[in-house]
């Protein structure tokens, strides 16, 4: 993604990132199920972009789906962008911060109500700030 607000080189992503970050986020990696401690994450709050801050989700929709990675129903209205992933031998929508452009994860159509949706996101490419 280069048409993005938020742009740095590789080299500053490089250095802003943790090596998996940097793989997951700018290279569309994916995170070993179940290895992130935002997936048991339960307190009100916002979890956000690790690249770059904007505020992704809200914990409201943050919902246990039993696949080993955070899962929402809902993004901030405008804060991801949509891209078709065909890798792997399959059709998957990929889900990316609209801010910087780093991978996310991906979105699926058999979430529980109210949207049917579910935000399938790598933990460690989010950030999370409890309310106050």
């Amino acid at each position: 993604m280069t048409d993005t607000p938020f742009t740095l080189s590789d080299a500053e992503w490089r250095a802003r990132l943790t090596p998996e970050q940097y793989r997951i986020m700018r290279q569309h990696g994916t995170e070993r199920p179940g290895s992130c401690g935002l997936l048991r994450e339960k307190r009100a709050g916002i979890f956000a972009c690790a690249g770059c801050g904007t505020p992704l989700f809200r914990s409201d929709g943050k919902f246990e789906s039993g696949t080993g990675w955070p899962s929402f129903t809902a993004p901030v209205e405008g804060a991801l962008g949509l891209t078709r992933d065909t890798s792997h031998g399959m059709v998957r929508t990929e889900v990316h911060c609209a801010t910087c452009g780093s991978h996310m994860g991906h979105v699926f159509p058999d979430g529980p109500p109210p949207t049917g949706l579910r935000y399938c996101i790598n933990g460690v490419a989010l950030d999370f700030a409890p309310d106050a």
